[in-house]
């Protein structure tokens, strides 16, 4: 099946091979303590080190979505957002650019500060019953994953009927929402790791082919997250190993995009499984 390219200003970004996603987190609180840059300097040495890498796409982020994280007030969001991305655009005007927020509000300050990006949405409109149309009004690109709840709740014994269906059942809905508004550019996520157990975790990789369904850009993000290190009894730290084989299985199922902390090690999974 043909995937969608993702539509990005004037620009496409093609899906012909899978994408790599570089995550930056503009944040003193996010689960992997390498990806946190607060300074000037932190902020412009991983961008740098990004691209060194290969990256396709920077993701940033100033809302910790980690299970039980703090809330954070849309002022001290915004402010982090806009000092990251100013760096960002001096250092690399031309990467394309992914904001992990589920505010409607930050999405319309950011695109007057900054101009296109992708919107990444861990509440898929859930959070914010603006976002859709504010997405719709600046043509942006969305990603919309699935969760419930919000990050200081998902993980209070989370229930599905059938994982798969119900998360399938959920993409329909909210698709035929957003294209029912002239929203066509869009990505699903599934939500590793959000309002899901261990269990529920490796049930949905097993089943992601079935995500093709959608015809559209299929985003996983697994990069270090307990999912891997509490199967394994490690630590985060310790995880870019078992990072990298559930990335292969990802797009052995049809992964389009991998959303990840280390760029140079996704990269090499993308080049070994194009060859195969």
């Amino acid at each position: 099946m043909n995937i969608k390219n993702i539509k990005y200003g004037n620009c496409e970004i093609s899906t012909e091979r899978p994408l790599v996603m570089g995550i930056i987190n503009f944040t003193p609180d996010s689960f992997y303590s390498q990806s946190r840059a607060t300074t000037e300097i932190q902020i412009a040495e991983r961008i740098e080190t990004m691209i060194s890498e290969g990256v396709d796409i920077i993701d940033v982020g100033a809302y910790s979505s980690r299970p039980f994280a703090d809330d954070v007030s849309a002022g001290e969001e915004l402010e982090r957002l806009l000092k990251g991305l100013k760096i960002l655009k001096r250092i690399t005007p031309d990467i394309p650019v992914s904001v992990d927020t589920f505010r409607a509000k930050i999405v319309e300050r950011l695109f007057d500060n900054y101009g296109h990006f992708i919107v990444n949405d861990i509440s898929a409109g859930e959070l914010d019953d603006k976002m859709f149309e504010t997405v719709a009004k600046l043509s942006l690109p969305y990603i919309a994953m699935h969760m419930k709840g919000n990050p200081r709740t998902m993980q209070n014994n989370p229930v599905y009927g059938d994982l798969t269906k119900d998360i399938i059942a959920y993409f329909t809905e909210k698709t035929e929402q957003l294209k029912n508004i002239r929203v066509e550019n869009i990505i699903i996520d599934p939500g590793f790791g959000f309002a899901k157990t261990l269990e529920h975790n490796y049930k949905l990789l097993a089943d992601l082919h079935e995500f093709k369904v959608f015809g559209l850009p299929l985003l996983v993000g697994f990069s270090r997250k307990s999912m891997l290190y509490k199967l394994l009894n490690t630590t985060p730290e310790k995880s870019l190993n078992a990072t990298t084989v559930v990335n292969t299985i990802a797009l052995l199922k049809g992964a389009n995009i991998l959303r990840v902390h280390d760029v140079q090690a996704a990269v090499e999974v993308v080049k070994i499984v194009i060859k195969l």
